[in-house]
């Protein structure tokens, strides 16, 4: 193989890659952009760059559910105007808050798309690229079936070349079903699981056209240990900052000459500088395929780390060699692919985790995750998909295992970027099948390694089912489909202590020995390195599931409160933050069960031990989490001085004030009183901040003196958190009085924008608080949410509005965004109004151009239509003009029954 050096100058650079490189300039810019989402493991490119075209297909799909579907429903004339037009994700259905015990839509289901391709796409390679589709699947186009597949979690890949007609009408059908089926994994039916399968075409879909000579995709090339693109660290040395990757690409030919290519490999690091490249010649046979291994040597390397995520961006193109040896004509370019890698080594070792050759300091603490989102199922955008994990790094996670099945791309890109380690495991739960069922566990191994190999998040594989009694030469075999895929070092498997099979694994799952005795490791075995792949859930019995780590936001301070103190430290032998910190050396780590509130199967209550509920609202013990992280690193997300005070000042509040600060101490002053402080204390060995508590600081009794006097305004909690004798952050609560108003906020975490692209879904979230602001935890108002503009309410009602139940002071509703972009306005407002009633909200946002490609057409399109502004009711609605005399109105009437008010509550003091 002959390897050129290329030397890279200014023009080369504007020639290729530079182009479209997507730098940044400093790490925090990298932290708080999105950028875009990469597409079938690679990113999206500017057109005037690149040789292959994407297209978003998620608009003007039509769903047909339930009964029975139309005969030949695959057809391309079937006239599917009746049905229910979506756009994707899509879960088939909008579920209850509450969708556990199996309330969700098990069956078959039809989708329909009708769109018409450019007619530049004649004579060149297309490709449906489905991210997910739930179940069993049949994709069928123009009326000839093209593709069957079984399982929900991994990409279903379809050429198209056969069928697609450019320029004209084309129709894509799919056929969903997840109906039970014990053929595939994981088999085991959703009454008897612990979360819940829901369906439909879960994630998105992309057309991607390219010329006949190509990048391929690993998933669809079935190649061992190769296919696409596939990046590695071969050697990093710490101190010297040298390093040296190794990047193979193979490259289709599907033409019937023999093709002369050259494949450039150009690497430069996050500030979009320093690049390495290198290039090789590569002879491709007619209609085969080859294969280059392309070595690069790199100095001044900016290595990958949860606190300091830096990224690379690799370019590679495919040249045709017959254009001369320099030649830079983008006639000559035949292929090219740019994806976001990271170079790092891991070593799991009996001293702990060590990453990029030194030991890491801390043990590696983080949580499991599914998939879904309260009433979209797993039906859940990029743009959440990324918020989940700006939101677990904001908490001080650092790791986190795809529990029970590879996650989303979108949530992959994110953990690339904000520094989250993941465990990806193989779909599977309590269940071990016949008939085809252990060569479909096998083919997902195979392609879950091939999907998220060059991930630099990724830290190792669970190939195993979760809790599975599987047969005795299942375990080996999984683990060698690992090391097959990825023959490179670096790569780790996981598997329970206590399955058989576990000596063929490089770490054990087990609980330390500092924690629950009955769960905890009894013997060591062969001086592995353990790690607990769950903590924390501490229920009564299997069916009951009582728990004192199970709370709904909703029960309000107490009982979030034990949940909280739970997860941080017990008074009894258990697996804890406290306890992980405290284990030896050679446990390095854990993942809380489980950050989010979620859907169940098997049970009728949904799971409550999330640190946020499913709309992704926080409790205590998020806080309490928030409360461990570093003070000060890097990375801006997972770090940071906080303080905050675990009390609402509500007439059940308790006495004693417990605030959680990761500082040197925590100052309190109660009603504008003289401050006292008290050190953050830490458990030697064990938990780093222990929550301060200040006894009988909060006085209700009190409250009502200063409130009665006039004093309103000086009943108030501060909390400040000082490192080195100096003030670093604050936080203060104050009691709620009188309901007055409704706030409206977007949960948008920094960076994420508003795209218009009929996909993406936001919540907005309304408080009743008084007048100063303060949320009134303590009211059972039903909001009204209505939507003005391209974006619609996820609802049920048939005027377009939802009515949702204020719980814990606030009320969550969910806007999915159209694909024009524009002003969106959202109001909301008290179901039933009265003249005492809180003035009603309202905010405004403006959405921005995807930039990607969307094909659809307008007429099969209602939900595009839909989208674009639903009216609140049947009447006209009113002009903008007029709702702003109305909300003035309220506000008018408001300060004038704040005056009757006061007059009535000087009488009421006066007779007291």
């Amino acid at each position: 193989m002959k390897v050129t050096t290329i030397r890279i100058t200014a023009a080369c650079l504007a020639g290729s890659f530079s182009l479209y490189a997507d730098t940044v300039s400093d790490q925090e810019e990298a932290v708080s952009s999105t950028g875009t989402y990469s597409v079938a493991g690679a990113l999206r490119l500017p057109e005037n760059v690149t040789k292959r075209d994407v297209y978003g297909m998620n608009v003007g799909w039509k769903l047909f559910k339930g009964g029975k579907a139309p005969e030949e429903a695959a057809g391309p004339d079937v006239d599917d105007s009746s049905w229910e037009s979506v756009n994707l994700p899509n879960g088939i259905e909008l579920l209850p808050e509450e969708a556990s015990g199996c309330s969700n839509y098990q069956g078959p289901v039809w989708y329909r798309k009708t769109f018409i391709p450019p007619a530049r796409l004649e004579g060149r390679r297309n490709t449906l690229y489905f991210e997910g589709i739930m179940g069993k699947s049949e994709v069928w186009v123009n009326g000839e079936k093209a593709a069957e597949h079984f399982g929900g979690y991994l990409p279903v890949i379809v050429n198209l070349d056969k069928w697609l007609k450019p320029g004209e009408k084309n129709v894509i059908a799919v056929k969903a079903d997840n109906s039970n089926d014990v053929s595939y994994p994981p088999g085991k039916s959703q009454e008897g699981l612990d979360f819940s399968y829901f369906g439909g075409i879960y994630r998105d879909v992309y057309l991607i056209s390219t010329g006949p000579v190509y990048i391929t995709d690993p998933n669809e090339a079935n190649t061992v240990a190769g296919g696409g693109v596939f990046f590695r660290t071969e050697f990093l040395d710490p101190f010297t900052r040298k390093g040296k990757v190794g990047v193979k690409v193979q490259v289709a030919n599907q033409t019937d000459k023999e093709q002369k290519v050259r494949v450039q490999a150009v690497m430069t690091d996050p500030k979009g500088v320093d690049p390495a490249g290198e290039t090789v010649p590569l002879v491709i046979p007619p209609r085969s395929t080859g294969e280059v291994d392309i070595p690069l040597v790199l100095s001044n390397v900016k290595p990958w780390s949860p606190d300091n995520p830096d990224l690379y961006t690799l370019s590679v193109e495919v040249w045709d060699a017959a254009g001369g040896d320099q030649a830079k004509d983008s006639a000559h370019l035949l292929d090219n692919r740019s994806m976001r890698v990271g170079v790092r080594t891991v070593e799991m070792t009996e001293k702990g985790l060590v990453l990029n050759g030194s030991l890491f300091s801390e043990k590696l603490i983080g949580g499991n995750r599914h998939q879904d989102f309260a009433r979209l199922g797993n039906a859940v955008p990029n743009n959440l998909q990324w918020q989940d994990a700006v939101k677990l790094r904001k908490a001080g996670m650092r790791v986190i295992r795809s529990a029970h099945y590879p996650q989303d791309p979108a949530f992959m890109d994110a953990c690339d970027r904000l520094g989250l380690f993941v465990i990806v495991a193989t779909p599977g739960w309590q269940f071990w099948g016949s008939g085809p069922f252990a060569d479909r566990v096998y083919d997902d191994i195979r392609q879950m390694v091939r999907r998220d190999r060059n991930h630099p998040s990724v830290m190792m594989w669970e190939p195993i089912l979760n809790e599975t009694h599987y047969p005795a030469d299942f375990a080996k075999k999984a683990r060698d489909l690992v090391h097959e895929e990825y023959p490179y070092k670096g790569c780790y498997t996981a598997c329970d202590a206590v399955s058989q099979g576990n000596q063929h694994y490089e770490v054990l799952y087990a609980h330390p020995a500092t924690g629950d005795k009955h769960w905890s490791i009894k013997e060591r075995k062969n001086n592995k390195p353990y790690f607990t792949r769950e903590f924390g859930d501490n229920v009564d019995t299997w069916s009951a599931h009582n728990s004192t780590s199970r709370v709904a936001r909703h029960w309000g301070e107490a009982p979030m409160m034990v949940q909280a103190l739970h997860y941080l430290k017990t008074s009894f032998p258990y697996t804890t933050y406290d306890t992980l910190n405290a284990a030896p050396a050679y446990h390095f780590g854990g993942c809380l069960w489980h950050p989010f509130d979620h859907q169940r199967g098997y049970h009728p209550d949904p799971f409550y031990g999330g640190i946020m509920d499913a709309f992704r609202q926080p409790k205590t013990s998020y806080f309490a989490f928030m409360s461990q992280r570093p003070r000060k690193t890097h990375n801006r997300l997972g770090s940071g001085p906080m303080v905050h005070i675990a009390n609402e000042c509500t007439p059940f509040s308790p006495e004693d004030v417990t605030v959680f600060s990761n500082c040197d101490s925590v100052r309190l002053s109660v009603n504008g009183g003289p401050p006292v402080e008290k050190k953050v204390a830490s458990c030697p060995g064990g938990l780093k901040h222990v929550p301060v508590v200040f006894p009988k600081a909060w006085d209700f009794m009190e409250n009502k003196k200063l409130a009665s006097s006039g004093k309103e305004g000086a009943v108030k909690l501060v909390a400040e958190g000082l490192i080195g004798g100096k003030v670093v952050t604050r936080h203060e609560v104050r009691p709620a009085r009188r309901a007055e108003k409704i706030r409206l906020t977007l949960d948008r975490e920094d960076g994420v924008d508003f795209y218009a692209n009929g996909s993406d879904v936001f919540a907005v979230v309304a408080e009743v608080t008084d007048g100063r602001g303060t949320v009134k935890r303590l009211n059972d108002e039903e909001i009204v949410f209505s939507v003005e503009g391209p974006a619609e309410l996820l609802t049920d009602s048939p005027d377009g509005t939802l009515t949702q139940s204020v719980k814990w002071g606030s009320a969550p509703a969910l806007v999915r965004l159209g694909t024009r972009p524009g002003t969106v306005t959202v109001r909301a407002s008290v179901k039933h109004p009265g003249s005492q009633k809180p003035v009603s909200g309202i905010i405004k946002f403006d959405t921005k151009a995807s930039g990607l490609k969307m094909l659809f057409t307008e007429d099969a399109a209602d939900c595009e239509k839909k989208a674009a502004g639903t009216p609140s009711s049947s009447a006209a609605p009113a002009s903008e003009r007029e709702k702003s005399l109305q909300m003035e109105l309220e506000k008018v009437r408001h300060e004038l029954n704040s005056l009757r008010n006061e007059k009535v509550s000087a009488q009421q003091t006066h007779f007291e």
